[in-house]
């Protein structure tokens, strides 16, 4: 099935379009409008035809006049769309390579993402333009372990073969993993063989089995053991293996996000996927992003080029609401890594010469006299786990008959306190502690009642619940349901009983259930769609709702979070949201809200403070790694930049580590 936006213009006459064009250039000034509409709806192939055809007529080169006639990034723009497909990889590649410095971000998305074909007729094309040997051209601009990538790349020469051996799965995997985090140092040369040669289909397999065995998937292993230039070049061909249209869209993404646009950027992956898979990356950018990358095109750029970019775009996906089959199985890849069991690992470990006695101690004289030392009381305090907290207190009311957590508050002050404070309570008093501020006073936030009883396993809960009511006299059920409302509160109500399923996967179950998740004709009030929703997120097992969502792809080709967002609203829909993504990946969840909780100006420092204490013992080490993978930035590195003090000193120590 053609994927490309652009095609083949029905009635094509390349006389006549050749015309069109000399007289949209003829006299003072150019008809943008009138070449913009004629090249965009023309297929490269076809634009080729033009160019003969004008050559002919009026004996002139047509990119030439095209050259003369525009200017900025509208020409760069027309101008690729001219050259055939290989003739504009290779011109893209002279521009990286020429003059001081090269440009290793164009030479790996073009030689990380092309077929074996596309390779070749590369590496002809380059030679032709420019009586060079693309190869010898590489080895002299670059270096090290990237340059023997690309030379690896450059061969054109991955396997093609469909027919996968499972031993030979098993072993690469297996060789990936002693070639890097097992062995003292990186066997490079290891990651180069398999990375570079093994077929797509089989190098996927490989990714799945070495999640399994490594507990991590390759990408994290990659970042860990690999750097620079060459670590981005492997990086990019994992992508590229993956899905390639996941790849660009994130690509275009990154080339429009924040203050200004990598118009170079844009503009080469316009023009060289218009014809092969646009309608896929739309697709995976709309369900990636959750905009579609027509209106991101329409709001980054202006004037002819904007046109002639949305043109090559083809269609708007938010007009659309529609959903595809390749972000569909984008979606459904995400579902299956996530069924594979991955250790959790907290940053805070108990320590190991753990004196209760020395400790309460410490903190005494950090806290007494003129001044206090927080440095002293955040060493103790972020180094030691909440079950050795919990014997510090008990050791300092022992020893000097007073209550640690009262001294510290009449020590400590602001986001600093908060956090102090927060880690001396136990998990289950802490998230009691946010629950009833989340309630109390004018207005609910109901963001923290999400997060928590949406993430919270059934022991958990019910340890919130014993911790609720003896801080607060009150039932949890009882404020919950007296501060919200609807089917809000039916879904908040049946998380707090905490008697979700702890069963393993029924696939009948399962099939029937994302029957039931996918059916929008019932009238029936009694099972209304909320209902539904309600009756199989609030109460089936993790294990079971990750077949219940893959069910769901393979019944409607549609990610249950999609139809989630499509068919709800406000808190209903966000409650539902958090469930479906903290049963996908809890991590990934996490990591989002603690960007969030940073990105832009100002800090959620409530939010920070909350995930930071409630996850640094169960998971925040798993989070560090789903931080850096969606957002190219270290947990850590964000945290330095957005915060200051002994705040940032405290989250630091709870952090764990630089990735």
């Amino acid at each position: 099935v053609y994927r490309g936006s652009v095609k083949d213009f029905q009635g094509f006459d390349a006389n006549q379009d050749a015309e069109a064009l000399y007289n949209a250039m003829k006299g003072f000034g150019s008809d943008k409008e009138a070449i913009l509409d004629l090249i965009t709806s023309r297929s490269n192939k076809q634009r080729v035809e033009i160019c003969q055809a004008y050559k002919s007529l009026y004996g002139k080169d047509l990119i030439a006049d095209l050259k003369y006639e525009l200017t900025g990034k509208f020409e760069r723009l027309i101008v690729s769309l001219m050259r055939p497909p290989a003739y504009g990889d290779a011109k893209e590649i002279k521009d990286a390579i020429s003059g001081v410095g090269t440009d290793e971000k164009c030479l790996i998305e073009i030689l990380a993402s092309r077929t074996n074909q596309q390779i070749h007729d590369l590496v002809a094309a380059y030679k032709d333009a420019y009586e060079r040997d693309l190869e010898a051209d590489i080895v002299g601009d670059t270096s090290g372990h990237f340059k023997k990538m690309l030379i690896v790349l450059l061969q054109g020469a991955r396997e093609e073969d469909d027919v996968v051996s499972e031993d030979l799965v098993e072993q690469d995997a297996k060789d990936l993993l002693e070639a890097g985090e097992l062995k003292w140092g990186t066997d490079e040369a290891q990651f180069i063989y398999i990375l570079g040669r093994r077929s797509r289909q089989h190098l996927r397999l490989v990714f799945d089995e070495y999640l399994k065995i490594a507990g991590k998937p390759i990408e994290r292993s990659i970042r860990g053991e690999l750097s620079g230039d060459f670590e981005k070049l492997m990086l990019a061909v994992v992508k590229c293996i993956r899905s390639t249209a996941e790849y660009f869209a994130e690509r275009l993404y990154k080339a429009m996000k924040g203050l200004g646009t990598r118009d170079n950027t844009l503009i080469r992956l316009m023009v060289s996927r218009s014809e092969i898979d646009m309608l896929d990356i739309r697709e995976v950018f709309r369900t990636k992003y959750e905009k579609s990358l027509y209106n991101m095109i329409k709001e980054d750029t202006s004037g002819e080029y904007k046109k002639a970019l949305l043109k090559l775009c083809g269609g708007d996906d938010d007009a659309a609401g529609e959903f595809f089959p390749e972000a569909a199985q984008v979606a459904y890849r995400m579902w299956e890594l996530s069924a594979v069991k991955v250790e959790l690992r907290g940053t805070v470990q108990p320590a190991g010469d753990f004196n209760d006695d020395g400790d309460a101690q410490v903190l005494r004289k950090a806290m007494k006299g003129l001044g206090t030392d927080e440095g002293a009381i955040i060493e103790v305090v972020t180094k030691r786990s909440n079950a050795q907290r919990q014997q510090i207190l008990k050791a300092y009311k022992a020893h000097y008959g007073r209550d640690l957590m009262a001294d510290l508050k009449s020590e400590l002050s602001g986001s600093l306190a908060k956090l102090i404070l927060g880690l001396m309570l136990t998990p289950a008093q802490y998230d009691a502690k946010q629950l009833r501020k989340a309630v109390e006073g004018a207005g609910t936030d109901e963001s923290v009642l999400i997060e928590i009883m949406a993430t919270r396993n059934n022991q958990e809960i019910r340890a919130i619940n014993e911790a609720y009511q003896e801080a607060y006299h009150k039932s949890l059920e009882d404020d919950l349901s007296s501060d919200t409302s609807g089917h809000f509160k039916r879904i908040l109500v049946s998380l707090a009983l905490g008697n979700r399923d702890e069963g393993p996967e029924n696939l009948t179950q399962a099939h029937e259930d994302a029957k039931k998740l996918a059916d929008v004709s019932s009238n029936d009030s009694s099972d209304s769609l909320e209902t539904r929703f309600l009756s199989i997120l609030c109460t089936r097992s993790y294990p079971h709702l990750c077949r219940v969502f893959q069910e769901f792809i393979k019944m409607t080709n549609h990610d249950v979070e999609h139809a989630i967002k499509k068919r709800m609203s406000g808190d209903v829909r966000d409650a539902f949201v958090a469930i479906v993504r903290s049963v996908k990946n809890k991590p990934a969840f996490f990591a989002d809200k603690l960007y969030k909780s940073m990105k832009g100006a100002g800090t959620d420092e409530r939010t920070l403070t909350r995930i930071m204490i409630s996850r640094s013992e169960i998971d925040l080490f798993n989070i560090r790694g789903e931080f850096i993978d969606l957002f190219d930035k270290s947990l850590h590195h964000m945290i330095e930049k957005d915060t200051s003090g002994d705040y940032r000193k405290a989250l630091l120590a709870l952090c764990g580590g630089e990735d």
